[in-house]
This record gives C-alpha cells, structure tokens and sequence, in this order.
C-alpha cells in the first residue's frame, strides 16, 4: 500500500479555495483515480509547531492506493485534467511525496 501526499506551502498572500478544495477536486480526483484509490484524506492547515504560528503547509491530501503502478496507470490517463484543476482553487505549486504505508491505523 502507498499514500501519496500533496502538499500545499503557506505562504503570506497565497490563495487556497479550501471549499472547493474539500467539495469538488478532491471527490473529482477520487472519481478519476476510481479503484486505485482507496481512500483520501483532506486535512487544513492550522499553525507550526508553536501557538499563533502559520502553518507548514495551508493544506494536504493523502492518497491512500493499493501500488504505484496503478496509481501512475490512473494518473496517466487522468493526470492532465487533475493537474488543469488546480488553477481552479490555488496558485500554489503542489509539492508531492509517494510513501510506502508501513502502518495504516495504530488502533489494530
């Protein structure tokens, strides 16, 4: 199993659309992905590691999928129209991160 992990950098002025982020790009992107996605996650950005600090990141995903390859085979089909959306919620250039799941929930 890899998650793969989208980052969005804070930085001072920067737009992020997090509603449209949350309800149409990434249900879109997991429609795209279809089974090679698993599940995602969508998580904003609150604060660094001190109170009253701007967050590392304004917002991240994480793409929960059974292997790279599927994962790239859906993105190489689906990939240009993913990408094309982003303009649509940010101008942030996304930095992205393919990890292999070595525990999936501690609670098992």
């Amino acid at each position: 199993m890899i998650k793969v992990t989208v980052m969005y950098s804070y930085s001072e002025g920067a737009r992020f659309d997090h509603a449209y982020y949350r309800d149409r790009h990434m249900p879109m992107v997991k429609a795209r992905l279809g089974t090679a996605c698993a599940y995602y996650t969508v998580e904003k950005g609150l604060a660094s590691g001190a109170p009253g600090t701007p967050p590392a990141f304004v917002a991240m995903c994480a793409l929960i999928c059974d292997s790279t390859e599927a994962f790239q085979v859906a993105m190489q089909e689906h990939g240009a129209e993913i990408l094309g959306d982003i303009a649509n919620y940010t101008d942030i250039a996304p930095v992205i991160q393919v990890s292999e799941v070595v525990v999936e929930r501690s609670d098992r």
